[in-house]
């Protein structure tokens, strides 16, 4: 990284100020002494317009439609991979050696059945508790049953923890759903893979095999490669934010589980098939998208266009490519719900509107349709999204541990609210 420095002005006071570049991407200004010098800060709500840390994990530019895992582009990871090895990559830097795909799959799988006190805990919650609030709670849990990797200041720990929470994520999130629908709990089979595993603790049940179908599996492991890391988001700010106290990983996985699950972030797939119930039949598409188009009517196309993506969103492909070989299998003819997706997924592909504000379907929108057509409840769509993006969050939050330069995270303010004023004894107020 380079660094150069930029001035600028505040009124009469001249302020220079370090200008670092990365390997690509925008350019930043170290704002850290801006303070120092001109007591002032700056105010940026949302921190759109700011670098929050240094990181070698994802690139992102939105303008042009690109992600990049550790430099490698996401539909090159998603085809020729498998969830596993992006974890492995996230985690340490390098795709791995066939030698260490294998001790690092065997080092995942062993870790993949959680305490048996676990079920006991689950008991204490209501049967009809949203799987994303037993998510909060379980993962958070894990502090208490694994408190021998809570050490962050001992490299073996960290390293444990990171194993246990890629390895129990999934297993968690398996439990949660068959808890909301009053199944019992699978245990994991050592010989199946990662999405294998996930599928039949979600559907086996005891009084019967349970057969893994294949193109179900892939589909779910691709999901997992596509949302395994995006940067700075805001549930993966609030692990580093949460990790910068330094609190156990844990608790700062669960709290970023906690971010994914408000609807602006992790629920966007849930909204985009909402949107397609609404609408409800294919004859009443065109009234849909007349009001999409109207400026005066509050109603927006869900699962279209990316708030960070200006062109289209690099998973779109891949996830389009999954959705239609899931929905081909399944030969699903007969659903009003699917068959209006794939209508709408046609006009907006061609519609000169959706073309030139650039309004293509997005990841969500096809990964929504995807997860219904596998059998999976609504409820459980946001819970997926942290199971993919836990060995993101581990990432994240070991990069941030391990770098010598982190503080705790402190956003500043603007102030506006009353200036000094003194404390008047009740009996002498007067309602104003």
């Amino acid at each position: 990284m380079s660094a150069t420095t930029g001035t600028f002005n505040i009124g009469d006071t001249s302020v220079n100020m370090p200008v670092k570049a990365g390997t690509i991407g925008p350019s930043v200004v170290d704002i850290g002494k801006l303070y120092a010098q001109t007591g002032m800060f700056t105010y940026d709500p949302g921190f759109t317009s700011t670098a929050s840390c240094e990181s070698e994990i994802t690139y992102i530019d939105g303008d042009e439609g690109v992600l990049l895992y550790r430099g490698y582009p996401i539909d090159q990871l998603a085809e020729h991979g498998d969830h596993l090895e992006t974890c492995y990559l996230l985690l340490y830097g390098q795709l791995p050696t066939a030698a260490q795909k294998k001790d690092f799959d065997h080092r995942i799988t062993r870790h993949t059945m959680v305490h048996e006190q676990m079920a006991r805990f689950f008991q204490g919650l209501r049967r009809d508790a949203h799987p994303m609030a037993i998510m909060v709670a379980s993962v958070g849990a894990l502090s208490a049953f694994y408190h021998d990797s809570t050490d962050i200041s001992d490299p073996r720990q960290r390293m444990i923890a990171s194993f246990r929470l890629i390895a129990k994520m999934p297993t968690l999130a398996a439990m949660a759903y068959k808890y909301s629908i009053g199944q019992p709990f699978v245990y994991p089979k050592n010989e199946l893979g990662y999405a294998e595993n996930f599928l039949r603790m979600c559907y086996a049940v005891p009084c019967e095999e349970y057969k893994i179908n294949p193109i179900f599996a892939r589909a779910l492991d691709r999901i997992f490669i596509l949302h395994a890391d995006h940067e700075q988001n805001a549930s993966t700010s609030t692990v580093r934010l949460a990790g910068s106290s330094g609190a156990n990983p844990f608790a700062c996985i669960a709290a970023g589980v906690a971010c994914l699950w408000g609807p602006a972030h992790g629920g966007a797939n849930e909204a985009a098939l909402k949107m397609l119930t609404e609408i409800g039949t294919v004859e009443n598409i065109p009234k849909f998208i007349a009001r999409a188009k109207d400026k005066n009517d509050p109603f927006r196309l869900m699962g279209f266009g990316h708030r960070v993506y200006k062109n289209y969103d690099p998973r779109a492909k891949i996830m389009q490519q999954t959705c239609h070989e899931v929905l081909g299998q399944l030969g699903m003819k007969d659903d009003p719900l699917l068959d209006v997706a794939v209508e709408l997924e046609r006009i907006a592909l061609s519609d000169e509107y959706f073309i030139e504000k650039k309004l293509y379907p997005n990841i969500d929108f096809y990964s929504g349709i995807t997860l219904k057509a596998m059998g999976f409840p609504v409820s459980m769509f946001t819970v997926l999204f942290a199971v993919a993006r836990v060995s993101g969050w581990i990432a994240q939050w070991k990069e941030m541990i391990e770098d010598p330069g982190q503080k705790i995270g402190r956003p500043r303010q603007l102030y506006i609210g009353s200036p000094k004023r003194d404390y008047v004894p009740i009996a002498e107020r007067v309602t104003k």
